[in-house]
């Protein structure tokens, strides 16, 4: 058994500026790695999360802002939901506040990790050994850990706050906790790291595991057995077990989150993914390349986990060994393994690996390594671990910009994961946005050689080539989107605008009738389904369909345009006009829609308003002759022959 806690020696003015010299230190070590992140967008599950995440708009009253959605990331998570609308109430959806809150977030759980090492260190069962050294060990470890690349994973990518945040409330559970066994230590410890631990629970799942670490850790450094760490302080544990309670609350309606059992993998095949996740992670914290931002969501389809499982189990072995033999290498292989186990066992379908993952557990490595080096090479281990904090602030740096732009970020994912078919269709959608279209119709090609029946890479890859002009190749592309999911109003609705576009409005109006069985609310349904009987010259049922496309979307351009033209031809002018005036003040860059009007008011016997109107739509589109020729009309009627002429002129000009 350990002897008893008398509490640590008392600091000296020297120790009291070490400490304040490295907690400076550290601090700005940390700024320093991620200074440049600071410009770095949303991306992936940031939307959601934050930009989208409407309860976080407004901090009074709290319910809405403590009752996030379930599909926003912060789901079950109340403190982070509120952590993102404190950064909103600041900066509103600039981005640099959210990426200053994770910085911050780190740094200071870098620093309560350097105090809880440090004190860890000068406990009795470790002091003969290591407490000479505990302030410039624990700053190794604290710093290392800090800077190490794979925590980019987490601060860098806005919407991990909850894991960082978690982690942060982890730490400050076992500082606190650690105080609290010292003798005469102050009566608010305790209650403090119970509320830590709360705190943590309404932050992050992974906090379920805190009270077991608290047990584990009183058992290694301090009671030295668990009959005496329960002896000592069951109040204490009382308190953080009572915890559990609040997660398991707020765990109700999991499964919209994408997290549980019984939702696609089952849980021993999810298991042994787990597997081979641990051994990526433990890989990557000895060498951290290369990094991945997204794995993908089939990473169990591609996967033989038969070694990584041996690996794990051989690993477990090992740990429950060593926490009877060896308890303080013990101790350090169930941090990882403890920390780990909610992510490893419990499915969780949208990300079956996921770097940020490795946050906490990481620590545990880094502590391995600083203490086996410090063994080895004694003072001279400075000199590496110096080294090895300078080539992982500069690693981090570099991934940091990877995370500049989307393009830069899923490029560099599909390079690492090139079967990784979710990443391909973002990377599509970021070179569309650049304009590179034929890029993103070979990425979304490729990601259908991966996985054939994605709705949403069909439906992309046909709003892609539409562009391109590949008519045909997209109709294909909308049937076998809608062959995967025939509820798809969306590509339904595409479908049948592409095929009116291709000239076949009969084909189109089944499409258009279906998307509003389906859903009778859709403007955009309506709307088309006039076109396509406008275009099969079936006008007067065309207008009750245009008229209920205005009474859903009453600010529609195209749905008062296209009732406007309907009416004109019925000779219904008196009718069509209000309606083409008002598609023409709602989107005032449309030389067609104020063409259309122009039109509509020189029938009317109003030239001088028609030919306003002609002359706007030609500083919109100058190269227009049908505008000229219009133009010309309304000026004849006007008296003023010679303006007219100049644009009969641009109008045969242009003619081809």
């Amino acid at each position: 058994m350990n002897p008893p806690v008398s509490g640590l020696p008392a600091y000296s003015r020297g120790e009291r500026r070490a400490l304040g010299l490295s907690a400076v230190a550290l601090f700005l070590a940390v700024v320093a790695a991620y200074a440049n992140s600071l410009a770095g967008l949303f991306v992936f599950d940031d939307p959601p999360a934050i930009p989208d995440n409407a309860t976080i708009r407004q901090l009074w009253p709290l319910g809405p802002v403590l009752s996030p959605p379930a599909g926003a990331g912060v789901g079950g998570r109340p403190l982070a939901n509120l952590s993102f609308a404190l950064n909103y109430a600041v900066g509103g959806t600039d981005v640099v506040g959210y990426h200053l809150g994770n910085l911050v977030l780190h740094a200071l759980s870098a620093l309560v990790l350097f105090a809880l090492v440090r004190r860890t260190l000068l406990q009795p069962v470790l002091r003969d050994r290591f407490g000479a050294a505990a302030t410039g060990l624990a700053f190794a470890v604290a710093g290392l850990w800090a800077l190490h690349p794979l925590q980019t994973a987490t601060v860098t990518y806005l919407s991990q706050r909850t894991e960082g945040l978690m982690g942060l409330c982890y730490l400050l559970t076992l500082y606190g906790f650690s105080r609290s066994a010292e003798t005469g230590a102050s009566r608010l410890w305790a209650p403090g790291a119970v509320l830590a631990c709360a705190a943590g629970m309404a932050t992050k799942e992974v906090m379920v595991t805190a009270p077991v670490v608290a047990l584990l850790y009183d058992r290694t450094f301090v009671a030295g057995s668990f009959s005496a760490a329960w002896r000592a302080r069951w109040k204490t544990y009382l308190g953080l077990a009572a915890t559990w309670g609040l997660l398991a609350f707020l765990l109700v309606g999991v499964e919209q989150r994408g997290v549980g059992f019984g939702l696609s993998l089952p849980w021993w095949r999810y298991a042994a993914t787990g597997c081979y996740a641990l051994c990526t992670y433990f890989h990557l914290a000895l060498w951290p390349q290369p990094l991945v931002f997204d794995y993908g969501p089939n990473v169990a389809e591609l996967l033989s986990p038969a070694p990584f499982v041996a690996l794990v189990a051989g690993f477990v072995a090992l740990t429950v060994i060593a926490l009877w033999r060896a308890p303080r290498l013990g101790f350090l292989g169930c941090w990882l393994l403890v920390i780990s186990a909610p992510t490893s066992v419990i499915p969780i379908v949208r990300q079956q690996v996921a770097e940020n993952r490795f946050y906490l557990p990481l620590a545990a490595v880094v502590a391995f390594v600083v203490l086996a080096l410090h063994t080895w090479l004694g003072r001279r281990s400075l000199l590496v671990f110096a080294a090895l904090a300078v080539a992982g602030g500069a690693a981090t740096a570099r991934r940091n910009a990877d995370y500049r732009t989307a393009l830069s970020l899923w490029a560099d994912t599909v390079e690492k994961r090139p079967d990784n078919w979710r990443a391909r269709n973002v990377l599509a959608q970021a070179l569309a946005d650049t304009g590179r279209v034929d890029e993103a119709i070979a990425q979304l090609e490729s990601s259908l050689r991966i996985r054939p029946d994605l709705r949403e890479t069909h439906h992309n890859l046909a709003v892609f080539l539409t562009r391109r002009g590949r008519l045909p190749e997209a109709v294909g592309h909308y049937e076998r989107a809608l062959a995967v999911e025939p509820w798809s109003t969306d590509s339904r609705i595409n479908l049948a605008v592409l095929l009116c576009q291709l000239g076949r409005p009969g084909d189109a109006l089944p499409q258009f009738e279906a998307a509003l069985a389906q859903n009778s609310a859709l403007p955009e349904a309506e709307n088309g389904l006039g076109n396509a009987l406008l275009q099969t010259g079936r006008v007067p049922e065309a207008i009750p369909h245009y008229e209920a496309a205005l009474r859903l979307a009453p600010a529609s351009a195209d749905a008062h345009n296209n009732l406007g033209l309907a009416l004109s031809q019925l000779d219904r002018l008196a009718e069509a006009v209000p309606h083409l005036a008002a598609a023409a003040r709602l989107n005032p860059r449309s030389a067609t829609m104020r063409e259309n009007y122009g039109i509509a008011l020189v029938k009317s016997g109003r030239p001088a308003e028609a030919a306003t109107e002609f002359e706007a739509a030609l500083a919109i589109d100058p190269r227009s002759a049908g505008v000229h020729h219009n133009l010309a009309v309304a000026l004849l009627q006007l008296g003023r022959a010679d303006e007219a002429r100049q644009h009969l002129e641009a109008e045969a000009r242009l003619k081809p």
